[in-house]
């Protein structure tokens, strides 16, 4: 490691961090925002899910960066905009996260739902307030692997000139600088990580029910053993 380099750099390496972190951020919440009335969709009928899935797993098949070369000819941006790269991540999110919101929706306890039912909720009301909490935890999960996934794909984004850690990637290895390299790895782990924590965080304020129950099971568990 050249410290004498890092120390140089610390604020272009703090640039590239933001830009990094900056891409990172809008195509997660997007993803999540489309992919949750698409889960709920693909669990209406056998039809509906093996559509809404079938495409959810061709388009997360593209390779990013065909991908990232080929959204300014769909959009009608620059090919340079950092637009690019947050509508194709957004899309890689839905792919991974569709499927993860269908699954969370139908593990919801049937009985559940039947005494929501029962009791006189509306199909809207049953899932902003039945499904949709109690699918909630399998959701968070899926939510951070996008998470992860998206750090790294921001990367890619590099290639094409759009700023990020990405740059110390190629910039390294072009110039046989293992620092730059080194840097650009660390820097994207711990964007990845940090996101991460943040959605666990998030998860644990608006889901506190989630994580009461683990510990009982868990003492039942021991006290039948």
């Amino acid at each position: 490691m050249n410290w004498t380099w890092i120390a140089q750099n610390l604020d272009r390496i703090a640039d590239y961090g933001l830009a990094h972190l900056a891409l990172s951020i809008p195509p997660i919440v997007l993803g999540l925002l489309v992919s949750v009335p698409l889960g709920w969709l693909a669990g209406k009928s056998p039809v509906s899910r093996g559509g809404i899935l079938a495409v959810s797993g061709i388009l997360y098949a593209i390779p990013s960066l065909p991908l990232f070369i080929v959204v300014p000819s769909l959009i009608g941006t620059r090919v340079l905009d950092p637009i690019n790269v947050i509508v194709a991540l957004t899309m890689y999110a839905m792919a991974l996260l569709v499927r993860a919101v269908a699954d969370a929706l139908d593990a919801v306890d049937r009985d559940v739902l039947l005494f929501a039912d029962a009791v006189g909720f509306g199909g809207a009301r049953r899932f902003w307030t039945v499904e949709l909490p109690l699918a909630g935890p399998t959701i968070i999960g899926g939510l951070r692997v996008v998470a992860v996934s998206t750090v790294s794909l921001v990367t890619v984004g590099s290639v094409i000139g759009v700023q990020s850690l990405g740059y110390f990637f190629l910039d390294g290895y072009q110039r046989s600088f293992p620092t730059e390299i080194i840097v650009g790895i660390i820097g994207t782990v711990v964007i990845a990580l940090a996101l991460d924590a943040v959605i666990v965080l998030v998860g644990r304020l608006i889901m506190p029910w989630a994580h009461r129950v683990e510990p009982r099971r868990a003492h039942r568990s021991g006290a039948i053993a």
